[in-house]
């Protein structure tokens, strides 16, 4: 049976091959489209075909439904078209030479949390821009959302990226589709791009190595996939080489701004990183006058900082059970727990893929419990089974409330909402 992966890759890619073949174009199996001389004329680019020169050929590259139309033509068309370019003399029963399709320069890409973004970061993007030595640089922050682990939304958390890296401004990528390294793949060889280089922190080297190699021919096709790490990280580090976001997180709770200040770059000014620091506490669910007494414990926010009692629930069946629903914190992969080792899970999406998770890199998936109406401004919750999508159904319901008290199972609203539905079954 085909992956959701499949099936959105060749329902892109059949559209622009549609519109091809009408064309008379033929595929070099790399997102070029060639012309009948063997020209590169246009390239697939997100599922659509998109010209070389910007616009679409004329004369004998004309669509066949325009051909066929019956339509006068335009002072334009009726020009004779220009003279095809000679063909190279080719012996009888010989294949002509196909001339090769220019191969876009590798694609770097960085797929991370950035929750909060950091002074840290910053070295990992300039690390990526060196990498990448003159090629397109894509920088996709993940979609998580939860209180102890992602206390900003990605709308918020991209916001603040731009300001704190002006020089990346344009290469950060807000796109709610991106929410795996399995999507910013897929994508990407969609775009026509053959190779890949994959930027991440050092200890984090091996797991996506192993993840983007072991899909590769299956999800998508790369030449060549290079996962570069930016440099070694030490948590007990001072200045940029020890800063991470869970020792921000760890500042907010701790209610020390100072701290959480040395964490962020002077391109954001005091009143920002007020701003920035005020969001994560807001985010992670705690007052300033009750920081202390309603904060998390220090390994649900910051698990590799309190190892032994991440490592003492784990062991005693508290945490990421058997069956459990858990997203991996660096790649964005959502799986159920198939198998528990001593301090890392095997899982498996929903799609089949099968991935290795340390515990220290994962949270529970809570966001089918999301009880609000709406995720995100403008888009509605549709999360069957969840409290945000039943308030939003009353919402669009004619006639009703949505009253807390309403919306409750045995709430008036609710219960008319049931009655209506009994009585026109009986009435049909």
């Amino acid at each position: 049976m085909k992956s959701f992966f499949h099936f959105l890759t060749e329902a892109k890619e059949s559209q622009a091959a549609m519109q091809a073949h009408k064309l008379g174009y033929k595929g070099d199996g790399h997102g070029g489209w060639l012309d009948r001389s063997g020209k590169v004329v246009a390239r697939t680019e997100k599922g659509k075909l998109k010209y070389i020169d910007g616009r679409q050929p004329k004369g004998s590259e004309e669509p066949a439904s325009q051909r066929q139309s019956g339509a006068v033509p335009s002072a334009q068309t009726t020009q004779a078209p220009p003279a095809p370019a000679p063909q190279p003399q080719v012996a009888p029963g010989q294949a002509p030479e196909e001339q090769p399709a220019e191969e876009l320069p590798p694609l770097t890409v960085v797929f991370g949390r950035f929750n909060p973004p950091t002074v840290g970061h910053e070295k990992l993007l300039k690390s990526a821009k060196r990498i990448a030595a003159g090629g397109d640089v894509k920088i996709y922050p993940s979609r998580s959302q939860d209180p102890k682990k992602n206390p900003l939304d990605a709308n918020t958390k991209v916001s603040y990226m731009k300001k704190m890296f002006p020089e990346f401004e344009e290469n950060i990528i807000n796109d709610e589709e991106m929410r795996t390294i399995f999507n910013v793949l897929v994508t990407a060889n969609e775009d026509g791009y053959t190779n890949v280089n994959i930027v991440v922190g050092s200890d984090r080297q091996a797991e996506f190595e192993n993840l983007a190699q072991k899909y590769n021919g299956d999800l998508y096709n790369f030449d060549l996939i290079r996962v570069v790490s930016a440099g070694v990280r030490d948590a007990d580090a001072e200045g940029v080489e020890g800063m991470s976001a869970s020792k921000m997180r760890k500042a907010v709770v701790d209610d020390d701004f100072n701290s959480f200040r040395r964490g962020t770059p002077k391109t954001l000014d005091d009143a920002e990183t007020k701003a920035l620091f005020n969001a994560v506490r807001q985010g992670m669910g705690v007052k300033k006058a009750k920081l202390k007494k309603e904060s998390f414990e220090l390994w649900e926010i910051a698990p590799k900082y309190d190892i032994k009692n991440l490592r003492e629930n784990y062991v005693k069946g508290m945490i990421f059970r058997i069956g459990d629903k858990v997203q991996n914190l660096n790649t964005g992969l959502i799986g159920e727990v198939m198998r528990r080792g001593t301090n890392h899970l095997i899982c498996v999406t929903e799609e089949g893929y099968m991935f290795k998770s340390w515990i220290k890199d994962v949270m529970e998936y809570t966001e089918v419990k999301m009880d609000r109406m709406y995720r995100t401004p403008g888009k509605p919750n549709t999360l069957v089974g969840t409290a945000g999508y039943l308030k939003y159904a009353f919402e669009q319901t004619p006639g009703s409330k949505s009253g807390k008290e309403n919306l409750q199972p045995g709430g008036k609203a609710f219960l008319n909402f049931i009655n209506k539905y009994r009585k026109s079954k009986v009435r049909a």
